[in-house]
């Protein structure tokens, strides 16, 4: 038996970890190096691979004909990406014997593409799962193996329910893996009907807009909160980070009736488009959590000329 792994992000080091439990024998793990541009508050797995002995491959290029040539000499039974972050070509998905496995952080055919996790909140969902499927020419098409299903809180943030994803991918793997590697696993079709497809993610589009309904702001809020970039909203006298929020029911009776960013006392508060209010519990300027004294001196401050 010979597996062959291309694996980045804490998801990466969670399938890997799975085969070392299984004692999957793997020929080889590609991952990428980590980019000193992001915030990477995830498990490498290029370490983790070391550590197990394991012959490492750092490479933007997967499908550069010198790393088709590599992995045809390992002679893979199969495959497995998790969350590797390229399409894998036809040459190298066609050489091993049992087929090609990603695992994806989705309820597939929904939220196919990148930053699953950020997407199914900013959209609100209330269950999410993952997806162990066949890798096809596009991208998490491919036949569905098996799914593991999650509750999605109203509070949950990204990073939170990421963690509870990991733990999903754990079970998933533990039941799925022998099935796979005997070559007894079912395969379904997706059902092309349901499927979303969603692209990646920029700062710019963490914008807040006030005019929006409540639950959307409070939504995209805990979508990007960190470790992503986080949610922000321009104030006269400078960029407000907006961390975490929390839904009100009523609104204050001091709050204003103007959409956008209000001080009451102590506490910072922001009414939003469809007359609902939010509590605007975690702040930050500049990078630093920041008080209601300091978001009201940005208010009073004069705008831009």
């Amino acid at each position: 038996m010979s597996v062959v792994v291309l694996a980045y992000h804490e998801m990466g080091c969670t399938g890997l970890r799975a085969l070392l439990r299984h004692a999957v024998p793997v020929s080889a793990v590609f991952t990428y190096a980590d980019d000193p541009a992001e915030n990477c508050w995830f498990g490498s797995v290029a370490a983790l691979a070391r550590e197990a002995g394991l012959p490492v491959h750092v490479t933007e290029s997967i499908n550069d004909a010198r790393w088709v040539e590599h992995i045809a000499a390992l002679r893979p039974d199969a495959i497995f990406s998790f969350y590797y972050r390229h399409l894998v070509g036809r040459a190298i998905r066609a050489l091993p014997r049992l087929g090609a496995f990603n695992l994806h952080g989705s309820l597939l055919p929904r939220y196919r593409g990148r930053c699953p996790v950020n997407w199914q909140l900013v959209h609100g969902e209330r269950v999410s799962g993952v997806t162990l499927h066949v890798m096809t020419g596009r991208a998490d098409a491919g036949d569905i193996v098996a799914q593991e299903r999650v509750s999605v809180g109203p509070d949950d943030t990204a990073l939170q329910l990421y963690a509870r994803l990991n733990a999903a991918a754990e079970v998933l793997l533990d039941r799925e893996l022998g099935a796979v590697l005997s070559g007894r696993a079912a395969r379904r079709p997706q059902d092309e009907s349901q499927a979303t497809v969603f692209g990646g993610r920029r700062p710019e589009d963490g914008r807040v807009d006030w005019r929006w309904p409540r639950a959307r702001v409070h939504d995209l809020v805990r979508a990007v909160a960190p470790p992503y970039p986080g949610a922000f909203c321009d104030l006269p006298g400078g960029r407000l980070l907006v961390w975490r929020t929390r839904l009100l029911d009523t609104a204050p009776a001091a709050l204003s009736h103007a959409t956008g960013v209000h001080v009451i006392g102590e506490a910072l508060y922001a009414r939003c488009g469809d007359g609902g209010a939010l509590a605007l519990v975690e702040v930050a300027i500049d990078g630093r959590p920041a008080t209601a004294r300091a978001v009201a001196a940005r208010l009073r401050a004069p705008g831009p000329s």
